[in-house]
């Protein structure tokens, strides 16, 4: 199997192995010797589809070249595109959307008619629960997948329409899947969802991402946990004061902003302004000072100007960011944004990319340089070479953030080990394995 993607694609690509595996088959990572290839795909700006496509056709030759007797795509390429991709891509034998998932087993075990597509509605996908079979794909660290959905209304977003409106699921199922992992001898819960800040608001107003966060942190002292994709207006007090209360809550803050001028946010559809976005962060660094703050921008969106990029510029010398991701506005005729005026061409809009990227390195090179001489837990997740391990910290989030390596003649891949930062890179730290004092 192929994952495309986000982490929670990623999760959806291990549910549907655990129940592969409980159907009776087996597994290689050569996939010309795979009698069936699956892809689990992502379709969410321009880059994602060319990727998608581009690993579709590249596995389909195996069933020319290998022992390929059946090709499957699933995810959000299918959910998107419909009926139409099987037109454009007569090589799959099934197209599997994002509602389809738990149909995995019925589809490999029973007779399909080839070009197949199975499109439910998002929404009708049973949400996951402690008792849904899974094989976790990770080291040290797992994901668990909080909510499914979104029902916010970003002019430049098609999750809605990806993956149906915001299903959260109960604390106690959640936890009960955490002590699992943490019983398997996972260090890091990573929690996510399409919108997990709003986490809990279909349940009653007694449900909230911190009481999860609190219920998940009692589990074991020695377990990071960790949550991403939170948003500023669900980032309040609550939140922020659970997080500083807890030792083993990661201080990161992941909130997706977009922009920093009024009237882009406006178009938008994000429900804040730059004031808003001084002040929660502000308030984040004033209850936690050491907190990391990750945010995601958009650059080329339509009406963007030359001045409204240079406030957000502003914003990220302002707020000086750990982490930062971009990413180019990426158009769709179904989207909202598309109707609107003041298109930026795309050379502009990467130039203006590639510039935010360039300060932003800057920024992460100074601040990864106040880490030299300290000592942190680090957990180790491979190893590159002999007496060479890779790593992270609680202000490095998996896949999104840099990595420590660790110069160590021996380390437990899967666990903690402290290690002094020796050297700091533009966005990656190197340091040294100590003992326990």
């Amino acid at each position: 199997m192929s994952n495309l993607g986000c982490a929670r694609n990623l999760v959806d690509s291990e549910v549907m192995t655990g129940e592969i595996s409980a159907a009776g088959f087996g597994f290689t990572l050569d996939p010309a010797a795979a009698d069936i290839i699956i892809v689990n795909t992502c379709s969410f700006i321009a880059s994602a589809v060319d990727e998608s496509v581009d690993e579709i056709l590249e596995l389909a030759e195996f069933k020319n070249t290998g022992q390929c007797r059946q090709f499957i795509v699933a995810g959000c390429l299918p959910e998107r595109f419909g009926k139409d991709l099987a037109d454009a891509l007569p090589e799959v034998d099934v197209f599997l959307g994002t509602g389809a998932f738990d149909k995995i087993t019925e589809i490999l075990t029973g007779p399909v008619k080839p070009g197949t597509c199975v499109l439910p509605p998002p929404s009708d996908l049973p949400l996951q629960t402690r008792h849904t079979r899974r094989i976790p794909s990770t080291v040290g660290m797992a994901y668990i997948k909080a909510t499914e959905g979104c029902n916010r209304g970003c002019t430049y977003c098609m999750i809605p329409r990806l993956r149906g409106r915001l299903r959260s699921r109960p604390i106690a199922d959640i936890e009960a899947e955490a002590r699992h992992l943490v019983a398997a001898g996972f260090k890091e819960l990573v929690i996510i969802g399409q919108d997990t800040g709003c986490f809990g608001r279909d349940l009653g107003k007694d449900v909230c991402l911190s009481r999860l966060l609190e219920r998940l942190a009692a589990i074991s002292p020695d377990v990071w946990i960790r949550f991403l994709y939170g948003s500023p207006d669900t980032t309040d007090n609550d939140l922020i004061n659970t997080i500083a209360a807890h030792d083993n809550i990661c201080a990161y803050f992941d909130i997706p902003v977009q922009h920093a001028a009024s009237q882009i946010l406006k178009r938008m559809g994000r429900p804040y302004d730059k004031a808003d976005l001084v002040r929660l962060f502000d308030n984040i660094r004033a209850i936690i000072p050491d907190a990391t703050l990750r945010t995601t921008l958009m650059t080329g969106f339509p009406g963007e100007t030359e001045c409204d990029f240079e406030e957000m510029m502003l914003l990220m010398q302002t707020v000086q960011f750990d982490h930062v991701g971009a990413f180019v506005y990426s158009d769709d005729e179904t989207l909202p944004s598309h109707g609107l005026s003041g298109h930026v061409p795309k050379k502009t809009a990467k130039i203006r990319h590639d510039r935010l990227m360039r300060a932003q390195a800057k920024i992460s090179a100074e601040k990864n340089q106040r880490h030299v001489g300290h000592t942190y837990p680090v957990l180790v997740e491979e190893q590159i070479e002999p007496g060479l391990y890779a790593g992270r910290t609680m202000f490095q989030a998996p896949e999104v953030d840099g990595i420590v390596y660790v110069d160590t003649p021996e380390a437990v891949i899967g666990d903690f080990c402290n290690v002094q930062i020796t050297d700091a890179l533009e966005y990656d730290l190197r340091g040294t394995m100590v003992n326990d004092e």
